[in-house]
């Protein structure tokens, strides 16, 4: 009896192939995505594996592909530009956010650029304590330590820790039933139950946004923007789905992942909190993986 990891998991499984098949047992490597009523498993190239799972002969954990820093940095810096609050200023290579106050992505600053170092920490502060906002640094867990200039300063380990989870995108035709509006009108503020400012959701730096609405079930919003590498991303936020059980955030999600893709968006990208866990039950269904962990932190002076 095989015990399964959490899906999501990196794993490698050896199954058998049908009757009269040469060799009989095949292998594959990939990230775990179901395993009822088949084993789903997609592999680095973005296809999905499928077999039953009676025919699994043995399982085994592995550890999550590592990602190189410049990629981190990469993904962060094209997310920063799809969440960029309403005030943007450039510092020494961190890039600093302001949006109101509302939300931590839109009120911190990221550090994007290699010469970004803990010299301008307190010219940081003073940026946000000029505008009345707590200052915060949005920090990827491998810019951060391992790096030897992290501030050694800071009120404990963080605050808000959150996953990047990452997917290849399909160019697919998205579900007709999903409206697609370039602002937000008041049904999607009902769905959303969000007490966002309209000009931090809609803001954007050099990308598209977009807001998607399936019926009375679910909202989104999806931004596309580029990374210093040339790679075209598109991320969702603000997923707000009325039954989680009805399949409403996985079709409104993949419309949104096709409209990306028909902007030329190769890949996806979706930030969750940690103790999202309804979230990140749905990004799994959705063939999300882990891409880096992150968290934002207070400098103190």
């Amino acid at each position: 009896m095989v015990s399964w990891p959490e899906l999501g998991t990196r794993v490698t499984v050896r199954y058998r192939r049908p009757d009269g098949s040469v060799p009989p047992l095949t292998d594959v490597i990939g990230h775990l995505l179901d395993t009822t009523p088949l084993v789903r498993v997609r592999t680095k190239t973005g296809a999905v594996v499928e077999f039953a799972p009676g025919n699994v002969v043995a399982l085994r954990t592995l550890s999550d592909v590592p990602v190189r820093a410049s990629e981190i940095r990469a993904l962060e810096h094209a997310a920063a530009l799809a969440w960029p609050g309403v005030e943007q200023h450039w510092l020494d290579g961190w890039l600093l956010r302001a949006g109101h106050g509302v939300t931590y992505g839109a009120n911190s600053a990221v550090p994007l650029s290699n010469s970004a170092d803990q010299a301008a920490i307190p010219a940081i502060v003073d940026w946000y304590r000029s505008r009345d906002l707590t200052p915060r640094l949005a920090i990827a867990d491998r810019l951060s330590p391992a790096s030897g200039w992290y501030p050694q300063r800071l009120t404990g380990a963080g605050e808000h820790a959150n996953r990047v989870l990452v997917r290849e995108l399909r160019a697919d035709e998205h579900d007709p039933s999903v409206r697609l509006s370039a602002r937000p009108d008041d049904a999607w503020f009902r769905l959303c139950q969000c007490e966002i400012p309209v000009d931090v959701l809609t803001a954007v730096v050099d990308g598209e946004l977009v807001f998607g609405t399936l019926a009375n079930a679910a909202v989104a919003r999806a931004a596309v923007t580029d990374d210093p590498d040339g790679t075209r991303w598109v991320g969702l936020s603000t997923v707000c789905v009325a039954d989680l059980n009805s399949g409403a955030g996985r079709a409104l999600c993949e419309a949104l992942l096709a409209w990306g893709a028909s902007r030329g968006a190769t890949r996806g990208y979706l930030r969750i909190g940690d103790d999202n866990h309804a979230t990140a039950d749905l990004a799994r269904s959705l063939s999300f993986v882990l891409h880096h962990r992150a968290r934002y932190v207070t400098p103190t002076t």
